[in-house]
């Protein structure tokens, strides 16, 4: 059972959430998300509610063997380790290729993977694969919560032949160049379809071809209760060039693997084949479907929200 800490620091993040797709849907996603990336008393408080949730909480309940619930980060890197370390993706690069071969689409690209495999972690907040050693681990955060990671704003950063960094805050990343892109509990962060859409076409950039993009979204929904939702992803995320390889649906969570396709033809003739009438090349969250009036109580200003959380025991004035 979720303490009242827990709870407490769940309604905040949740809160910014709501906020940012509430006022989304007054001023627009661009206004609405500039404004948040402005406001440092929200973002540095968010880090460091994130990051105590995360390694207090959400650690300890996976870790419990009477628990049921499970660490996305544990899952992303056990999955990477066993795609590259024990070369499953072989097995995805073989099949990509008999695919090609019986549907005419050319495919002359091979994967080059070597360890220690590049990590680009999107939302890290306090860089949690950092302690993997197959793992070089580029994190980056809108707002930091220790020096381990980078400032960067994903959905504007620049995308080019080279990575570049001045001050610890990343102006571009280098496009082909990571073996793996997580979005740990990003998504539903990100307050409009096509801005995740957006995130999701910047990590096809930057991935090397046969590359992973992990994502982990929460939900404590039995298994179906949103299937429609997770098709609809697979099917749009299959539209950029990217294949589903995994899905596991935990208690609190699901999670997901998808393989940048070696010929994104491979992908597209997927998402054709297997196109339904409710897909419509969203990436929606269930919350998307709130009714936007029942929200507009939360937007707010943000400092009344702030200052209501100054008593939890590991408040930092700095913070708050």
């Amino acid at each position: 059972m979720a303490s009242e800490e827990h709870k407490q620091l769940a309604h905040f993040l949740k809160t910014v959430h709501s906020t940012l797709r509430c006022t989304s849907a007054a001023v627009g996603s661009d206004t609405a998300w500039h404004n948040h990336c402005s406001n440092k008393e929200v973002l540095h408080t968010y880090a460091k509610f994130m990051q105590k949730l995360a390694t207090t909480h959400w650690e300890e309940n996976s870790s419990n063997e009477l628990s049921s619930a499970s660490s996305r980060i544990k899952w992303s890197a056990d999955f990477s380790y066993d795609y590259f370390v024990n070369k499953s993706f072989e097995k995805c690069s073989q099949k990509e290729v008999e695919i090609g071969e019986k549907n005419d689409i050319i495919i002359n690209i091979k994967e080059q993977f070597s360890e220690p495999f590049k990590l680009l972690d999107v939302g890290s907040c306090y860089n949690p694969f950092k302690i993997y050693d197959f793992l070089d681990v580029v994190a980056i955060d809108l707002c930091p919560a220790n020096e381990y990671v980078m400032e960067c704003d994903f959905l504007q950063v620049s995308i080019g032949t080279d990575t570049n960094i001045v001050e610890n805050k990343v102006k571009q990343l280098q496009e082909n160049n990571f073996d793996i892109v997580t979005f740990c509990f990003l998504l539903e962060y990100i307050p409009t379809s096509e801005m995740r859409i957006k995130a999701c076409e910047n990590a096809f950039r930057l991935l090397k071809f046969g590359g992973l993009l992990l994502i982990c979204t929460p939900d404590s929904k039995h298994v179906g209760a949103n299937s429609k939702l997770m098709k609809c992803w697979r099917h749009t995320l299959a539209n950029l060039g990217f294949s589903r390889i995994k899905y596991e649906k935990f208690r609190h969570m699901h999670c997901m693997a998808f393989r940048k396709c070696l010929n994104k033809d491979i992908a597209v003739r997927w998402a054709v084949i297997h196109k339904e009438s409710y897909m419509d090349g969203c990436l929606h969250i269930p919350q998307d479907f709130s009714n936007i009036k029942k929200n507009n109580n939360n937007c707010h200003d943000f400092n009344i929200e702030v200052k209501d959380f100054a008593e939890l025991p590991f408040s930092d004035s700095c913070f708050i």
